[in-house]
């Protein structure tokens, strides 16, 4: 019981994160509330409906009116937050990262609960974490952070794989392993951000990318 409350905390708390996430962003592009709402639903539900239709399960905030009523409360909350909070990105940056570990968790559990191979729960997980951004970013005309030089589905993947790992392999808590991963993934963001961490690029920085 405990384990799947704190389950569903992790869900209804990576909800509000992207949720934030998407509503800073498209304040920024100085969208009207309107705007702000799709965008913010976008990035919260994006990631999962992708992995609940290569699941081929029911998507699952056309099931839960809670998750659709905790996205319209975030953002109206997010938009009257506006005035008092100047540093966007900043902000928007810390939703994002947390937002990013709690879905992740969220993706690979969903996948395990499938009984599928690790590598296709690890795969599920960054779908879950990364997808609802893309299409944000996409939709804002943005290129997406995945697609940057910043460390983005990377951290996914590690923090997935030591979830992976500390599950079938230590003896800790499963509740004390999902705070452990999740944290993990917002660290290493945070860290690759303020030591400018990168992946490596196979081109020169002189080179305008076209063939």
């Amino acid at each position: 019981m405990l384990q799947e409350n704190f389950t569903l905390l992790i869900e209804l708390l990576g909800t509000v994160a992207f949720a934030m996430s998407g509503s800073f962003a498209a304040m920024q592009k100085r969208l009207d509330p309107f705007g702000v709402l799709i965008i913010a639903f976008i990035t919260s539900v994006g990631g999962g409906t992708v992995r609940d239709l290569l699941l081929d399960v029911p998507v699952f905030w056309m099931h839960n009116m809670l998750m659709c009523s905790v996205i319209f409360v975030t953002s109206i909350i997010s938009m009257v937050f506006k005035s008092l909070e100047k540093k966007f990105k900043v902000t928007l940056f810390i939703f994002d990262s947390f937002g990013l570990g709690l879905f992740t968790i969220v993706g690979i559990q969903k996948g395990l609960s499938a009984d599928l191979h690790p590598l296709i729960c690890l795969t599920l997980g960054t779908i879950t974490g990364c997808f609802g951004g893309i299409i944000r970013d996409i939709l804002l005309n943005r290129i997406p952070l995945i697609f940057r030089k910043e460390i983005y589905a990377t951290a996914c993947i590690i923090g997935g794989s030591a979830f992976l790992l500390l599950v079938k392999y230590s003896s800790f808590k499963y509740v004390i392993v999902q705070v452990f991963t999740i944290l993990l993934i917002v660290a290493i963001r945070t860290l690759a951000v303020k030591y400018h961490w990168q992946m490596p690029k196979f081109y020169d920085a002189e080179q305008n990318g076209e063939m």
